[in-house]
């Protein structure tokens, strides 16, 4: 079977045979997949997924509602757990990520309808990594928009990562055996 990437790591192949690139179209996953991509910026991806159970339970599962409650305690609790990544900013961001994430929320445009809304046109099937954007127009315009609504870490290039992992484009490459059941899973997401 051809992938984009490969790896004789089964859980990073059964990322990308199994998430990468397919719709995520609700709040909290979302704000999870954002929430990891800036934890990977500087890092492997492989890194965030072997530690990613323990991001989940130390961030009550990417429940906005949950971290955006988190203090100065938790701050100081999380940068003591050896299981995520251990970086005041990066923890910082997923607080006020879960903070923006209620805002959008109640000014009426929840984080999953503000990302989608930036969806860019489809283009060709990526022939190599070499046709892979680091960043797109949409993806400026939606970091700047999320930092606006108190998001951090959420430069160009990390929201462009979470476009491509939650589906709002599909950058499997041409060949790429998982390629069709992403795009047929987009089609279903934006008829919904």
């Amino acid at each position: 079977m051809k992938r984009c990437w490969d790896s004789a790591d089964p859980l990073y192949q059964a990322y990308h045979d199994e998430e990468w690139g397919r719709p995520v179209a609700d709040e909290q996953g979302l704000y999870e997949r954002l929430c990891l991509e800036g934890f990977q910026s500087g890092l492997s991806w492989l890194t965030i997924l072997r530690k990613r159970e323990n991001f989940r339970a130390a961030f009550a599962g990417f429940d906005p509602d949950a971290v955006a409650r988190f203090g100065e305690r938790d701050v100081e609790r999380l940068l003591g757990d050896a299981g995520i990544v251990r970086h005041r900013g990066k923890i910082e961001a997923a607080i006020a990520n879960a903070r923006g994430t209620l805002e959008l929320r109640e000014a009426g445009t929840p984080l999953h309808e503000l990302v989608w809304s930036y969806r860019p046109e489809q283009r060709p099937a990526p022939r190599s990594w070499d046709d892979w954007l680091a960043q797109s127009p949409e993806s400026k315009e939606l970091s700047k928009r999320l930092k606006q609504a108190g998001f951090r870490f959420v430069g160009p290039t990390t929201v462009h990562a979470t476009m491509q992992a939650c589906g709002l484009v599909n950058d499997h490459l041409a060949g790429c055996w998982v390629r069709a059941d992403v795009e047929r899973e987009l089609q279903v997401t934006l008829r919904h």
